[in-house]
């Protein structure tokens, strides 16, 4: 797996230092976000665009190119019915999950933090980052969780976070919770937020709703 061909030498950090290596790789603008976006399932090119509102097309397929020589990503079509091509992370590119989520807890205590909004994959990521297994007050049960247009599966096992990726569930969900990017990381954040939240309509809980109250319980920063 050799960068010098898709990389210039002057983009290089020339140091030996396995962080540099790293950077060299990954430190490209919006390569690590284009990594954010695909930790949970592949994505079309243009729902890597959807997610990442503020790089333009040509920028967005540089760095997918670079990613994809680099052995970060790769290309695949789904069969029919969809056909589609979808980017994915590879298995050295998955590696990146932890790298990704420690620099978003770190993120989270700058100086001044953002106030842009919050993606849905990034709100997701938030959650599952957060949340902390319960051995002592196990539960199962399945989530679908809506974020506007956007939806994914969240599955607790005995008290631990086992799945979640994007897409409905393939059975019907214990608890569907219905909210926006913005108010899960809100709700993630702030302890009172969550009933705010209800309060106002801007999240509901359907079907099991002990279930869905544990799952913010067991995720609460």
């Amino acid at each position: 797996m050799d960068m010098i061909g898709t990389m210039s030498r002057s983009r290089r950090y020339g140091d030996g230092c396995a962080i540099a290596t790293a950077l060299d790789y990954v430190g490209e603008r919006w390569a690590l976000l284009v990594v954010r976006e695909l930790l949970l399932g592949p994505k079309r090119f243009t729902d890597l665009q959807d997610g990442l509102p503020g790089v333009g097309p040509k920028v967005l397929a540089q760095r997918l190119r670079e990613l994809e020589a680099a052995g970060v990503v790769r290309r695949r079509t789904l069969p029919p019915p969809a056909s589609s091509r979808v980017y994915e992370l590879t298995e050295w590119g998955a590696r990146l999950d932890a790298v990704v989520v420690a620099l978003g807890h770190w993120g989270a205590d700058a100086p001044e933090p953002s106030d842009e909004p919050v993606g849905a994959d990034s709100a997701m990521i938030r959650l599952r980052s957060f949340f902390r297994p319960q051995p002592d007050r196990p539960w199962t049960a399945t989530y679908e969780m809506r974020l506007g247009p956007y939806r994914f599966t969240t599955r607790v096992a005995g008290g631990n976070l086992v799945e979640m990726t994007r897409g409905e569930p393939h059975d019907p969900p214990d608890t569907i919770i219905d909210s926006d990017p913005d108010t899960l990381a809100r709700v993630l954040d702030e302890e009172q937020a969550l009933t705010e939240a209800i309060g106002n309509g801007r999240l509901t809980i359907t079907g099991d709703d002990q279930a869905g109250h544990r799952l913010f319980g067991a995720a609460r920063s």
